[in-house]
């Protein structure tokens, strides 16, 4: 029983509002009841949390995220994107192992939760660890184990397995996608065959693609179609897909995606378009016109620096009115909508996540707005979207649990996590032994 809050009430369409002086009854994990303060009388044996001052919000969703990437955390910078892949992160990547994942997975889930991130979406390898992290640290997560081409068939086939065994762990908050890295670095007979397992063991997959317009292009030259329509051909759409970025979509690409709106979101990561000079950011009302749902992510930290997405829904409503040179588009309500509700459908669990209503999730976090950043509170839904800090979170709960109490981290011991962090970052990012785990050119 969470007590005397107010709520942020985020419907499926039209203006989000601030309910005052409610409570919010969970029971096994799911929301119960949202009614006014002390209409209901809890039994002795309910737990009760005075949440006096604090306003209550869907717990967020990262919706496409490298999550063990925080160790290569301010080690790339001031970086075109070619260099960023071929002089840093593909060769830093050559040192991943399970054990340096595990750490730099357990440092992500640890900074999401503080945030009020109850949900991240991720694409990396060995994700079997990054599952033990999240199974330890209580967020829930759905991973991709990624794989290239250039890896082989037997690459590809441990990664499909990776995806059956995260399945296998059978615990309702951990899920599993095929993760594919992109169409530049998947051949099509590799994605049509990871069609094929997605449907036929009910799985989906997510990937980049489009990330650029010069990726647009440079597959039209060298494929004779766009990211794409590769993605239709060779059945990825059709099987079911989350696709990140798509900055590089053309008017031809949005027909193609509406005829598979029913099973197609998109990821859309701001701050990396603008620090990696990308050229344009994700089309999100030609999306929106198309019947595709948009959600708001961080991509990996190794080029966002943090896991925040409060910075990146704020940059996200920002760089949409700049995109289409509107000041009354995306408004507060649409950005707030595509952080909760745009991110449960970019989990893949669009009916169980997003809002605080009876029947979802007991996913949520409180937060106080009383700091000078936010004060005076003229209208607490623009201060979510473009005053917040990752800061102001004080309480955080997944499926019903408490896993953040008083702005204090309570699943995991938080200096452990850090210490390990540290004693393991340098290896993560040295780049003596030379080669890299793949090239960019796409």
């Amino acid at each position: 029983m969470i007590r005397n809050c107010s709520v942020l009430v985020v419907p499926a369409q039209g203006e989000c509002r601030v309910d005052e002086y409610q409570d919010i009854v969970t029971e096994d994990g799911v929301i119960d009841e949202v009614m006014p303060t002390r209409a209901y009388q809890a039994e002795p044996d309910v737990e009760e949390l005075d949440a006096t001052g604090l306003i209550a919000v869907p717990g967020l969703v990262n919706s496409h995220t490298h999550s063990p990437m925080v160790m290569m955390r301010g080690a790339a910078e001031d970086l075109s994107i070619d260099d960023w892949f071929n002089r840093k992160i593909w060769p830093m990547e050559t040192n991943l192992t399970p054990e340096r994942v595990r750490v730099g997975a357990r440092l992500a889930c640890a900074e999401m939760l503080l945030a009020g991130v109850t949900t991240f979406v991720d694409h990396y390898f060995h994700a079997d660890q990054i599952a033990a992290a999240a199974l330890e640290t209580g967020i829930r997560a759905d991973l991709a184990p990624t794989f290239f081409s250039s890896t082989g068939a037997d690459g590809r086939e441990a990664a499909y397995q990776a995806a059956r065994d995260i399945r296998a762990l059978d615990v309702p908050r951990i899920t599993a996608s095929l993760g594919p890295h992109a169409p530049y670095t998947v051949t099509d007979e590799d994605l049509a065959r990871t069609a094929e397992v997605a449907r036929a063991e009910g799985f989906r997959i997510h990937l980049h693609a489009a990330e650029t317009a010069e990726q647009t292009r440079s597959s039209q030259d060298r494929h004779g179609a766009t990211p794409i329509e590769i993605l239709e051909r060779t059945g990825v759409l059709d099987a079911g897909a989350l696709i990140a970025h798509g900055c590089g979509l053309t008017d031809s690409d949005f027909r193609i995606l509406a005829n598979h709106a029913a099973r197609t979101t998109v990821a859309a990561c701001p701050k990396v378009y603008l620090k990696l000079a990308m050229g344009s950011t994700t089309p999100i009302k030609q999306l929106q016109h198309a019947g595709i749902p948009v959600g708001v992510g961080t991509d990996g930290a190794a080029v966002h620096n943090t896991l925040d997405v409060w910075e990146s829904l704020r940059l996200l409503a920002l760089t949409q009115k700049q995109r289409e040179q509107s000041a009354e588009w995306m408004t507060v309500s649409d950005t707030l909508r595509l952080a909760t509700r745009g991110g449960a459908a970019a989990a893949g669990l669009p009916n169980d996540l997003g809002a605080i209503e009876p029947g979802r999730r007991a996913d949520l976090a409180l937060l106080d707005l009383s700091g000078p950043h936010n004060q005076p509170l003229h209208d607490p839904r623009a201060a979510l979207v473009y005053s917040t800090r990752a800061s102001d979170v004080v309480t955080v709960v997944v499926d019903g649990n408490i896993v953040v109490r008083d702005r204090e981290l309570v699943t995991a011991d938080l200096s452990d996590i850090l210490a390990e962090a540290r004693a393991v970052a340098h290896t993560l990012v040295d780049l003596s032994r030379g080669g890299a785990v793949q090239h960019y050119a796409p």
